[in-house]
C-alpha cells in the first residue's frame, strides 16, 4: 500500500509499470538494459479514489493526462531501474498529495486608510512636479 495522505492509501497493484531503454546518464550500459521506467495510473478506474478525488485529480492534472484520464510518469534520471521505481513512486505521490490538497478559500480585502492616502499624495506630487515642467518661461 501506497499512503498519499492519512485517508487515501492506494494498492501497488493499481499502478502499472513499463521499463524501456532511456537516455540519461548510465553510457555504453543505457543501451542495453531497460532502465527507464514508467508508471502509469488510471484515475477514473481507480476503485480506491472516490468521486470527489477522481473529479478533483482529473481537474488539477488534466494537462499530465491521456483522454481516457490515465497518468503517466517518465523518469530515467537514476542507472538502475530499482530506484527509478523509488523515484517513480515518490514523485506520484507528491503529485497526488499536492492536487488533493484544498486550498484555503481567498478573503477579499481593502486597502487601508494610510495606504490610499499615501498612494493619492504621490500621485499628486508627481502630477504637480510633471505640471511645473512646462510652466517655466526660461526665455524671459
Amino acid at each position: 500500500m501506497i499512503e498519499v495522505t492519512p485517508g487515501l492509501a492506494i494498492p501497488e497493484d493499481e499502478l502499472g509499470f513499463e521499463q524501456n531503454r532511456g537516455g540519461g546518464p548510465g553510457g555504453q550500459k543505457v543501451n542495453k538494459t531497460s532502465s527507464k521506467l514508467t508508471l502509469i495510473f488510471d484515475i477514473p478506474n481507480s476503485p480506491s479514489l472516490s468521486e470527489w478525488q477522481c473529479k478533483r485529480l482529473m481537474d488539477k492534472l488534466g494537462h499530465r493526462l491521456t483522454k481516457e484520464g490515465i497518468l503517466r510518469l517518465d523518469v530515467q534520471s537514476e542507472r538502475s531501474l530499482l530506484a527509478n521505481r523509488r523515484l517513480a513512486i515518490e514523485r506520484f505521490v507528491n503529485l497526488l498529495r499536492d492536487a488533493l490538497r484544498r486550498e484555503k478559500p481567498r478573503k477579499k480585502t481593502r486597502p487601508s486608510l494610510g495606504s490610499t492616502k499615501r498612494r493619492l499624495s504621490n500621485k499628486k506630487k508627481r502630477g504637480d512636479l510633471k505640471r511645473d515642467r512646462g510652466r517655466k518661461n526660461w526665455g524671459d
